[in-house]
């Protein structure tokens, strides 16, 4: 049975540490880094409700959620989680993540997802982790199927946005027998990002 932790992961100028209303000045930052709150489908919060979305995150009994932040310069940029946490069948799912608009299409979500998905599997042993996303954002459904993870299916009517609409998800999952092909799949395009063309 996994035991998820507070823990900090470091790897290729980024830094996941456990999310604290400390950071909420940084996450504050970021989300205005690209007015993200105004994407429907994210869960960016606004600026003037960025404690309330931290507050929420470490009330969640099944989610353990982090800040991103650059190594280098100290900045938030971003966030991710572990959330539906089930222990007893070794289960978590990757989620809750954004980051500054500045940051995105860059190595920053690759790193993430590997830092994330080598503790799941090789630390925690997890036997599978999910990812999950609205069926209207399809920029987060390709990043998802570049990573490797396969589409499970579409769960309708599945929970409610910001706006009080209703949005339909979409599954994904990794197995454990998975994970060597996509811990490959992801360090080879952080290899490609490195390497100049």
């Amino acid at each position: 049975m996994i035991r998820v932790e507070p823990i900090t992961l470091e790897l290729n100028g980024l830094r996941l540490e456990p999310l604290s209303l400390g950071h909420a000045a940084g996450l504050r930052a970021a989300a205005s880094d690209g007015e993200l709150w105004n994407i429907r489908v994210t869960s960016v919060p606004e600026p003037h409700n960025v404690e309330q979305y931290i507050s929420t995150a470490l009330g969640m009994a099944d989610r353990m959620a982090f800040a991103v932040v650059d190594t280098a310069s100290g900045a938030v940029i971003g966030t991710t989680s572990y959330h539906d946490i089930v222990a007893a069948v070794d289960r978590v799912e990757i989620g809750w993540t954004w980051y500054a608009k500045s940051r995105q299409r860059s190595h920053v979500n690759t790193s993430c997802k590997l830092l994330l998905l080598t503790h799941a599997f090789d630390t925690l042993g997890c036997a599978v982790v999910g990812l999950r996303t609205d069926h209207l954002n399809f920029a987060s459904q390709a990043a998802i199927e570049r990573i490797g993870a396969t589409k499970d299916g579409v769960l309708r009517h599945f929970n409610a946005r910001r706006d009080g609409t209703v949005r339909d998800a979409v599954m994904y999952s990794i197995l454990r027998s998975e994970w060597p092909g996509v811990n490959a799949r992801l360090r080879d395009k952080l290899h490609q990002h490195q390497t100049p063309c």
